[in-house]
């Protein structure tokens, strides 16, 4: 019998949790429902260029907005770019934002290749290239902001500058309940998503009887286990992290990505304050779910984008400053 309700109670957390997961990309869907009700547009502004780009044996939906500095902007997973309106419209008046939707969602259709968050970081890599830049500053939120992370290890040349919001650099930094929710994602939940918009677009690929398919490899991606401890210490782009108070982060984790980037691990001084390239933004009062709504990561984003870099002079090492740190302690 004991048993028999620990099963029992693992499934129903695991649904909960596979609930909370969509609630990530169905948060917006309902915001901007709510906007047509009160008559509002969800998106006021009109890209510069659209269409598709032929990058790693793939096509990716791109839409480009204002000009100046270069901004690939990612979505969460099962999101799309109406959905990331929030960020772009701010952003769009200082800078040229380019956002994409990544294999499988929205209008990118999904192929045989199999779905994988190094050939994703690739992918981000090719577009760099094939609109002709040298560099891009690259955000991401959640999946997005897992590929970004990817395209700025993979490809440190083409990411000037780099904004992780709300994910972590290893699996163990979701809370459990959040790991297993993305474990249970798979095509059971077509029906279930038949009125999202990534689901809508889907219904246009060339072969849309694929969007089953895509769920189970979304799934799979993210019931994989990794960590990129080492490979997020070798960074040297200037680094902003940004996280829900409320996140599905830990907040322990969160502090030792901060720290991996230098950041927090010793004191910077009264005069002469010695500042890192890594920023950490903690905004209160949302989780991980409703964070796209958020008003206050564009601003956040803007300062830390139009910031002059540190220009640092005989640093320590992050390890070596985090053991100093940790013996005076």
């Amino acid at each position: 019998m004991t048993n028999t309700r620990r099963i029992t109670r693992d499934a129903g957390a695991a649904v909960v949790a596979c609930a909370a997961f969509l609630l990530c990309m169905t948060a917006q869907r309902a915001q901007a429902d709510e906007a047509k009700v009160k008559g509002q547009k969800t998106m006021t502004i009109k890209p510069t260029s659209t269409g598709f780009l032929k990058v790693n044996g793939i096509e990716l939906w791109h839409e480009i907005y204002g000009e100046g500095q270069p901004l690939v902007l990612l979505h969460g997973g099962l999101m799309t770019i109406p959905e990331m309106a929030p960020l772009i419209e701010p952003l769009a008046k200082h800078r040229r934002v380019i956002a994409l939707e990544l294999q499988g969602h929205g209008r990118s259709p999904d192929t045989d290749r199999p779905l994988a968050l190094n050939t994703c970081g690739d992918d981000v890599g090719a577009v760099i290239d094939a609109l002709g830049l040298k560099q891009a500053d690259v955000a991401g939120y959640s999946f997005g902001a897992d590929v970004a992370l990817r395209a700025a290890i993979q490809h440190p040349s083409k990411v000037r500058r780099l904004i992780v919001i709300s994910t972590p650099f290893a699996k163990r930094g979701w809370y459990r309940k959040a790991q297993e929710g993305m474990a249970t994602v798979n095509a059971s939940l077509a029906d279930a998503l038949k009125n999202t918009p990534t689901r809508q677009f889907a219904q246009h690929w060339p072969e849309p009887e694929r969007f089953g398919q895509f769920l189970d490899k979304m799934g799979k991606m993210m019931a994989e286990d990794y960590d990129w401890k080492r490979e997020v210490e070798a960074l040297r782009m200037p680094v902003m992290l940004i996280y829900a108070d409320h996140d599905s982060v830990s907040a322990a984790h969160i502090a030792e990505f901060f720290a991996l980037l230098g950041g927090g691990i010793s004191e910077p001084g009264w005069e002469k304050t010695q500042f890192t390239n890594a920023r950490l933004a903690i905004i209160p009062g949302y989780s991980h779910y409703d964070f796209m709504t958020s008003t206050e990561i564009p601003p956040l984003m803007e300062k830390f984008l139009a910031a002059p870099k540190v220009v640092m002079t005989g640093a320590p090492s992050v390890a070596a400053a985090a053991a100093t740190s940790q013996d005076k302690r």
